[in-house]
């Protein structure tokens, strides 16, 4: 009886230990698309997972009421471990350790919705969204000469977004094109400019 216990214990282990890495490297991909992107291509090999990850956390969640957490102690650290990393994950994510924001942006097209978003600091981010949960955030460096913004790194990895932008804080907008002579155009038109967002007031 103690034998067939034991190896109960330690099958329950094992697969919590495998849910818990599967739905650790899942959660990693928002880094890389974006969750839900992953979950559409790989739904018949995540669901089963996350399913089983679901029945280990219950299962651990019992285990340590009736028995305590120091004889469910693996389980239990894989699982606590899990729900540290994601919170973690959520504040880095956050507003909280990030410089304050001067000026934010958008645009979108039929397929994306980019967020340009400038800071204090001189950090900015291009937040993209788009079709079947993809996302994906551009880092990079700018500075303000006049009501020109200029990229020290681009964030952006194509020339989708050039390393000059014009501000034009009277239309509340920042332009990205210029016209045959040289000059930025102040005309909003489709996928030419961010809209500028204000900020929000408490």
């Amino acid at each position: 009886m103690n034998q067939s216990t034991l190896s109960r214990n330690e099958l329950f282990t094992i697969l919590t230990i495998v849910s818990v890495n599967v739905m650790l490297l899942w959660t990693s991909t928002t880094f890389y698309d974006g969750m839900f992107i992953y979950l559409f291509q790989y739904w018949i090999i995540i669901i089963p997972l996350v399913i089983l990850y679901l029945i280990t956390l219950i299962g651990t969640l019992v285990r340590c009421i009736k028995g305590g957490v120091r004889k469910n102690k693996i389980p239990f650290a894989f699982h606590a471990g899990f729900v540290a990393i994601v919170l973690c994950l959520s504040l880095y994510n956050s507003e909280f350790f990030k410089s304050d924001i001067e000026l934010k942006g958008v645009l979108q097209d039929d397929l994306f919705h980019y967020a340009l978003v400038l800071r204090e600091d001189g950090s900015c981010e291009n937040e993209v969204t788009g079709f079947l949960g993809y996302q994906e955030t551009y880092r990079g460096f700018y500075f303000f000469k006049g009501d020109t913004i200029i990229f020290t790194k681009k964030p952006y990895d194509n020339d989708f977004i050039p390393d000059t932008l014009f501000y034009n804080k009277k239309k509340q907008a920042i332009f990205l094109t210029k016209d045959k002579d040289g000059k930025f155009s102040d005309k909003k038109g489709w996928l030419n400019h961010f809209e500028i967002i204000p900020p929000k007031t408490d």
